[in-house]
């Protein structure tokens, strides 16, 4: 357990666990590894959560991620909107999934839902701790008497100085990463040549404009509940150099007059904002110890509100590996496929935000490519394609690894439908979703007979994959008579129809079992 004691002035806290900030992904990886027995000590620089809701889109791979940890009953009913874009061209999001479009959640509301059961799940959440050096230790210089290696962090907090020392540190401190900048971890990119200007803004009637291309530049505004967001850019004007200063309400409100012609001077602002084009991803997203998640881990244009989603499934595919590490149930081999598979995903998602800052913020010049892609967006396999970028719901990860060439199933490497099931033994149906809100991994059989021989071969991970025998309701996505291995993150490490295969599964993702389990 986390422990806390005093060394003359200093507090010093051991810990499994060591997240580098509260934002979106830091919260949702201390819940995950709370959920996974890890003990976590979560420090941010902030006194609460974001008053500043910059990010307002939720996006159905997360609205499912929150439904597989029952998290969605908190946030109500929130307003949807199928019809999302690509670079300002209209793209219908419309995807097979519990929660498909997109979903207008503040980010106040996000952060605030996953402090809550942060905070419920026994995280150790300490704001106003600023971090201000750390030291990560090899194997055989740890600070615990098993020799294992560690991390040693040094902070500053509201009562003096912290030393908090923890097996694994995880950098989920924004864009601009101090933990980040502590390890010297090569970010390759480029930074912003472009930019746009945003604010929040009361007592003003402007027109809602969706991705306006003007003469002089692009224009986008929308009111809620008394609330304008305008964002604006001025075709051919580069990227200031602002060194960490934002812009003040009267640069916002010029750029607007020049653009549109309107003068949104007497207006409120409530905060402004400028986020350009930077481009950067980190090499690694694992140095040893050290780990990245979020915008610590790639920087971009939030363009299309994929940013906060990317960095939340970031911290869902990292927090079950992790825990399990930290459990001993699994080997460090298992922290490789966290970058393996989100480096892979956060690659592609810069390069698709890359393509949309040029419809986006080119002049003139983009418009035959613009026009294409109107054309091309009609093809319902290019516009499912771009959807499932945009979503995350067209994620495959490579479950099996490179060493291994099998029969590939339709549902291998992809998120576990949301589906309704027919328990064998009678009793009301369930959907799929509830069985994965335990953090534990699913072996579900779905020939409703129990499946004797995968049962036997699962028993030995019983401690950490529920079996689960049902049939699907007709009509649904799941193949009737097989059986899938479910990941605690929801995607299917295995398909089969009988124990072939399983048990080499069951490793790869549950760990070695010890000699007396």
């Amino acid at each position: 357990m986390t422990t806390d004691h005093q060394d003359t002035d200093t507090t010093i806290l051991d810990t499994d666990v060591l997240v580098v900030g509260a934002g979106p992904a830091g919260l949702m990886l201390a819940t995950e590894l709370r959920l996974g027995g890890a003990e976590v000590v979560v420090v941010d620089q902030r006194p609460g959560p974001t008053t500043e809701s910059r990010a307002s889109t939720l996006h159905a791979r997360t609205m499912e991620i929150l439904d597989s940890r029952g998290l969605l009953d908190e946030l109500g009913t929130p307003p949807c909107e199928p019809r999302g874009h690509f670079g300002g061209v209209p793209l219908d999001l419309t995807l097979p999934s519990s929660h498909p479009g997109q979903w207008k959640v503040a980010q106040t509301r996000t952060e605030g839902l996953l402090q809550r059961r942060a905070a419920v799940l026994g995280a150790d959440l300490r704001r106003r701790h600023q971090l201000l050096s750390l030291e990560a230790k090899s194997e055989g210089d740890g600070r615990d008497e098993a020799g294992r290696g560690g991390v040693e962090a040094e902070a500053i907090g509201p009562y003096g100085p912290v030393r908090i020392r923890a097996r694994y540190l995880v950098g989920c401190d924004g864009e601009d990463s101090t933990v980040r900048r502590l390890v010297r971890a090569p970010f390759p990119g480029r930074d912003a040549a472009r930019e746009l200007l945003r604010a929040d803004v009361s007592g003003v009637e402007v027109a809602d404009r969706r991705f306006q291309r003007l003469e002089h530049g692009l224009a986008i505004a929308a009111t809620r509940e008394g609330v304008t967001r305008v964002m604006v850019h001025e075709f051919g004007r580069p990227a200031a150099e602002r060194d960490g200063a934002e812009p003040d309400f009267a640069e916002v409100t010029d750029v607007w007059k020049r653009v549109t012609g309107e003068d949104i001077s007497q207006g409120t602002p409530l905060w402004v904002n400028a986020f350009g084009d930077a481009n950067r991803q980190l090499a690694h997203y694992r140095h040893g110890r050290v780990l990245f998640a979020g915008d610590a881990a790639h920087r971009q244009m939030p363009s299309g509100g994929q940013a906060l989603n990317l960095g939340v499934q970031d911290a869902f595919n990292l927090g079950w590996k992790l825990a399990a590490v930290v459990r001993g149930s699994a080997g460090e081999d298992l922290l490789d496929t966290y970058h393996a598979e989100r480096h892979t995903v956060g690659r592609q998602v810069l390069a698709n935000i890359r393509a949309q800052v040029e419809l986006l913020l080119g002049g003139p010049e983009v418009e035959p490519a613009r026009a294409l892609l109107t054309e091309l967006v009609a093809l319902d396999g290019v516009r499912q394609h771009l959807a499932g970028m945009i979503s995350g719901l067209g994620i495959r990860y490579d479950v099996e690894g490179p060493e291994i060439h099998s029969d590939e199933h339709p549902l291998l490497g992809r998120r576990l439908p949301d589906a309704w099931l027919e328990p064998a033994e009678g009793g009301a149906r369930r959907r799929t979703t509830e069985l994965l809100r335990t953090g534990r991994g699913l072996l579900l059989s779905l020939d409703g007979d129990g499946a004797p021989a995968l049962r036997a071969t699962a028993a030995p991970w019983s401690d950490r994959v529920a079996f689960v025998a049902d049939r699907p309701a007709a009509g649904g996505p799941l193949p009737a008579g097989q059986a899938l291995l479910v990941r605690p993150d929801g995607y299917v490490a295995w398909a089969g129809s009988g124990p072939a295969g399983l048990a080499r599964a069951l490793t790869r993702w549950f760990g070695t079992l010890a000699a007396d389990d």
